[in-house]
């Protein structure tokens, strides 16, 4: 919010610099993002009149004016506006002034041969807005020729640009602000308070029907007549014009004034143009929710498609506002209203922050309810206003309505309990100056608190029953609140930097450990790491659909990582980019039946020639193979120090049923890898070969935090030569590598080093349904070389084992 120093001067005594303000409000939690200096816009700039006015004798656009400034002579000054003549008041820049908005030092020159001792200036040179093409002329009584222009165009004034927290909506108004300061700095503060308004109940009748009472918890109409639309008077514009709003019109300015003085949003409605809404003479504003698909006409000239979370304000049931957002085009005051309905409101901020990003709109006034309007400030902001149009406007107070469904005046504070021990177990030790510390004292909270506009009462030693102000119920909800405020006004800067007596290394968590290692295993065997949105189509099985999405692409969860990958590796394909071979890690999201579910897992996706170098292919793109990708996964899985089997899969419907495996580690599923589906692969114009896995990440970190896993131990090499065996046989086509090979090492105890296989086969000479495996077994033992009559009994027990538990047909 823009802050003038000038306005924020008629609540709370300044004695700080602009500079020292901003300093201290920055530390206070106010960030102050920006000083505009505005008194040095037009530093050197005075009243001066123009006492004559001829033709330029070498140019038609230019004019030669004399211009009494006060000085003893009347300066010779140029000027190329078209509305300059003589016997008007104008801002003159003399010689040696600097114009910081057009970069500009004026200085004496010659123009088409004419000597020009100044400049008149426009309010654009002087860094104000205007229509006005031309110099600017100043109106009106007390204008005294030399004085400085500033007080006139209120620029005698700085700006603060202070930014506040979501949670402090009272800080949205200059008397928010004036409490803060006099809080913070101990100055005096003096809000008046507006007077009593009269309002006669006269013949004419306003009927309020408030129809959502929890939306819209008071209401406050007044029919005001006789009013004159004109331009607001200097000094509204020049406050408003600071506060970085455009002036319109007194009744639309006044309004605006008034949210910018109190915070509290208000909004005139044109009677006669209410009634022909209506078709009646008889009138009853009323507060509903929008019907689907009813639709709307705001002031900035947009129809908007509303649905069931826009509240609106009707006449006669009809839509001329959008409650607490904007106002309609056909019930906006214009310079002929001569009646008005001045609307003063309180709305629930959950409501209007609905309404207001249903249809994107965001504005001032939607601004201050979403974060909470003061309930105990309505009628003071109404009564403000009424008087302001009554004394600018001139407009007579007909009749108000009045709907108020506002708990008890009691029920709009809270009392808190607030413990000194507390405060001060929480703030630390304080710098008391000359190098000592202390302790937060009863006095000071007390004091601070105070300042705050809190009343306490003592309710024990150390203790207090802290009773918030009205404005502060929104955000002073518990203990801890009241002891910010007073490390805020106590001072950040005043409270000890204090470090741990005994500080210890940082480590990160085992889980934390592992993911990265993991990432860099991947990484290792060459593949990206992607990352995706979590957020995907509809449409899937199971999934989780958001309520309120932001685009209908992205309004559900992802239940996996593979469809995302598969897409992404399209897309680089698409661009030219070749195949991506990536992997990711990220949360999946999905629905059972006692509700909704979420887990991290792993993926990737394998497709492109793994190898650098085209020379072995000729340059050509080499396909990989199952074994191929199957070999990266595992070279993962060694780094990791997992043991993993393969079970054939066939519960993916985008795998390919003949090459898709489970993943099992210690009896628990892993996760799934396979081939993509040839129909899919078409579909998507993938490489022939695309392979594609996820893992379950907390099945495989649980496999991993194993202290054998984590902390493997050292085994000894054996210094003595293997003896190998060789064992061929007929196996069933359904009979699995993984169950062979386990009975095998089981079989084998501990003199079998490894097996291994290294042939099959399947065609002539081999019975239907089965096909041929060779198996190389390797035994040795670290104290002594092997004898053939250690071996062999070992190796026809493994040879035994297989044809009595699988049936194998042996070949040798």
């Amino acid at each position: 919010m823009r802050i003038s120093l000038n306005w924020l001067e008629e609540f709370v005594e300044l004695h700080l610099s602009p500079e020292d303000l901003a300093e201290t409000l920055t530390m206070a939690g106010f960030e102050v993002e920006e000083i505009e200096d505005r008194r040095t816009w037009a530093d050197g700039v005075v009243i001066g009149k123009v006492v004559a006015r001829e033709q330029h004798p070498n140019a038609d656009k230019l004019s030669v004016c004399q211009v009494d400034v006060g000085e003893d002579e009347n300066l010779n000054i140029v000027c190329g506006a078209a509305n300059v003549r003589a016997d008007i008041y104008v801002p003159v820049a003399t010689v040696g002034t600097y114009l910081p908005n057009k970069d500009l030092k004026i200085k004496p020159a010659k123009l088409r041969g004419v000597p020009s001792q100044g400049m008149i200036c426009s309010l654009e040179e002087l860094g104000l807005p205007t229509d006005v093409d031309g110099i600017h002329i100043f109106s009106g009584e007390n204008i005294k020729i030399g004085d400085d222009v500033r007080p006139l165009l209120g620029l005698d004034d700085v700006i603060l640009d202070v930014t506040a927290t979501a949670n402090r909506a009272d800080a949205l108004s200059m008397v928010g602000i004036a409490r803060e300061v006099a809080a913070i700095t101990g100055a005096e503060l003096k809000i008046p308070l507006p007077e009593e308004v009269s309002v006669s109940q006269g013949a004419l009748k306003l009927g309020i029907k408030i129809d959502e009472t929890k939306a819209c918890p008071a209401y406050i109409g007044t029919v005001i007549e006789a009013v004159k639309i004109a331009p607001s008077p200097d000094w509204l514009q020049q406050r408003l014009l600071a506060a970085g709003v455009r002036p319109i019109s007194n009744i639309v300015d006044i309004t605006n004034y008034v949210m910018l003085e109190w915070g509290q949003p208000l909004h005139a409605f044109d009677r006669t143009r209410l009634q022909n809404i209506a078709g009646s003479e008889d009138i009853s504003i009323g507060v509903r929710f929008a019907n689907n698909g009813e639709s709307f006409k705001t002031l900035d000239g947009k129809t908007r498609s509303l649905s069931t979370q826009n509240l609106l304000i009707t006449v006669n049931n009809k839509p001329i506002a959008l409650a607490g957002v904007m106002g309609g085009e056909e019930s906006e005051v214009h310079d002929g209203t001569e009646s008005l309905i001045l609307e003063a409101a309180l709305f629930d901020n959950a409501v209007i922050r609905r309404s207001s990003r249903s249809v994107g709109l965001r504005s001032e006034s939607s601004t201050r309810y979403e974060r909470g309007v003061n309930h105990a400030e309505l009628e003071i902001a109404c009564r403000r206003a009424l008087s302001l149009i009554v004394e600018i406007a001139g407009g007579t107070l007909k009749t108000q309505e009045t709907s108020d469904t506002r708990a008890d005046v009691s029920t709009w504070t809270r009392s808190i309990e607030l413990r000194l021990d507390r405060v001060n177990q929480i703030l630390g030790p304080v710098d008391l100056g000359e190098e000592e510390t202390g302790e937060i004292k009863s006095k000071d909270v007390e004091r601070i608190l105070t300042a705050l506009g809190c009343r306490l009462t003592v309710s024990g030693d150390g203790t207090w029953a802290v009773n918030v102000p009205a404005y502060r119920y929104g955000d002073l909800e518990r203990e801890i609140d009241l002891i910010e405020e007073i490390a805020r006004l106590y001072g950040y800067d005043n409270l000890c930097d204090t470090l741990p007596e005994k500080p210890e290394v940082g480590y990160l968590p085992v889980d934390q450990e592992l993911i990265r290692k993991l990432r860099a295993a991947f990484r290792a065997t060459g593949l990206t790491e992607l990352m995706h949105y979590s957020l995907v189509k509809p449409g899937e099985d199971r999934q989780v659909v958001l309520s309120n999405p932001l685009f209908a692409e992205y309004s559900a969860l992802r239940t996996d990582l593979i469809s995302g990958l598969i897409d992404a590796f399209q897309y680089n394909i698409q661009q030219g980019n070749g195949a991506c071979n990536g992997f990711e890690i990220g949360r999946i999201f999905w629905q059972e039946e006692d509700g909704f579910q979420e887990a991290e897992a792993a993926g990737g996706i394998i497709g492109g020639d793994i190898t650098s170098s085209k020379w072995m292919s000729g340059g050509s793109q080499k396909s990989i193979s199952w074994f191929e990708a199957k070999g990266v996964l595992e070279s993962v899985f060694k780094v990791m120090g997992l043991q993993v089997e393969y079970q054939p899969d066939r519960r993916d419907d985008r795998l390919h049923p003949g090459r898709t495996a489970s993943l099992w580690v210690g009896g628990n599923r892993l996760g799934v890898f396979g081939q993509v589906h040839p129909q899919l692969r078409s579909e998507k114009d993938l490489p022939d070969d695309v392979y594609v896995f996820q893992l379950d990440l907390e099945v495989l970190l649980d496999a991993i935090d194993e202290d054998e896993v984590l902390t493997p131990k050292f085994k000894n090499y054996s210094t003595y030569p293997p003896s190998d065996r060789d064992i061929a046989f007929f196996a069933p086509v359904n009979l699995t590598v993984a169950d062979i090979e386990k009975t095998i090492v089981k079989a084998g105890k501990n003199l079998l080093d490894s097996v291994q296989l290294f042939d099959e086969y399947r065609g002539e000479n081999v019975p239907e349904g089965q096909r041929s495996l060779a198996f190389r077994l390797i035994y040795r033992l670290g104290d002594r070389t092997l004898t053939d009559a250690d071996v062999e009994p070992v190796h026809q027990k493994v040879r035994d084992t297989l044809v009595e538990k699988f049936g194998v047909s042996l070949r040798s």
